[in-house]
């Protein structure tokens, strides 16, 4: 019964936010092929339970980062700027154009693969200092977040797995990427989940979100989310960029497997 997956739900939920909001990654992302293969969430129903997921774990974290000083800044409003209108676009994309998930599955694993390989490879044996690249320009970030503002609302992911991997392995300390990441993911999020709950009093499917499912996850992922910001400060610099591409490296396995089933 439906109401059977609430404790299993709370307590994925918590777990991942624990492991990912150190690196500035929502947890959505991984939450996405349990949510299809054990709960059963049926498409493209599954997209805006992972955005109510976000919007309900995303506030656990972030207001750890506010208390630390860490929500000011200019990644932040690049991050936010950027992938807001990017997910309203994707959200739209997925209702009408793109129901299925495999070909989202094989994009994963196609982007996330190679980028957490390498950002493993450059965390170990980092370039020597004057062959560093700089670090990516105001309009670059910008442009980035707006292309994984479109992939958050066609998959209801919140894009920090991709953006931090990248951004970090440009150079950006993960302790400014983590905060503005997470940002942007609630704000797309909140819009997102906003964008499907219109969409759906327009088109028949199962378009609106799991309530009770994605806020036993989200609340799950509130806790943990909090927990994980709180550790952040304690972890070292290598330590989280490991992580962070390992995350993404097991990311892009799993949704290989999944694509190739």
């Amino acid at each position: 019964m439906e109401w059977e997956l609430g404790p299993a739900g709370f307590a994925v939920g918590m777990l991942v936010a624990v492991v990912t909001a150190p690196v500035g990654v929502s947890g959505a992302v991984f939450l996405l092929p349990v949510q299809l293969s054990v709960f059963a969430v049926p498409n493209p129903a599954v997209t805006p339970t992972n955005l109510l997921y976000n919007v309900v774990a995303g506030p656990g974290a972030l207001l750890r980062y506010r208390r630390d000083g860490a929500l000011t800044g200019p990644l932040v409003r690049r991050l936010v700027l950027g992938t807001l209108p990017g997910v309203i676009l994707g959200a739209v994309v997925r209702v009408f154009a793109l129901p299925g998930p495999h070909v989202f599955r094989l994009l994963v694993a196609a982007l996330m693969l190679p980028l957490g390989t390498w950002l493993i490879i450059r965390t170990l044996r980092p370039p020597p200092t004057e062959n560093r690249r700089p670090q990516p320009a105001p309009r670059t970030v910008t442009a980035l977040a707006l292309a994984v503002g479109v992939v958050g609302g066609i998959y209801g992911i919140g894009g920090g797995s991709i953006l931090g991997a990248v951004l970090v392995g440009r150079g950006v300390p993960v302790a400014k990427v983590a905060p503005a990441a997470l940002t942007s993911t609630f704000a797309t999020s909140v819009v997102g989940a906003s964008t499907y709950a219109l969409l759906s009093l327009a088109h028949s499917g199962s378009i609106a979100p799991d309530w009770y499912l994605g806020l036993a996850c989200g609340i799950g992922g509130l806790i943990g989310g909090y927990l994980g910001a709180r550790l952040q400060p304690r972890i070292p610099e290598t330590f989280l960029r490991l992580l962070l591409g390992t995350l993404a490296t097991a990311l892009g396995t799993l949704y290989a497997i999944n694509a190739l089933r």
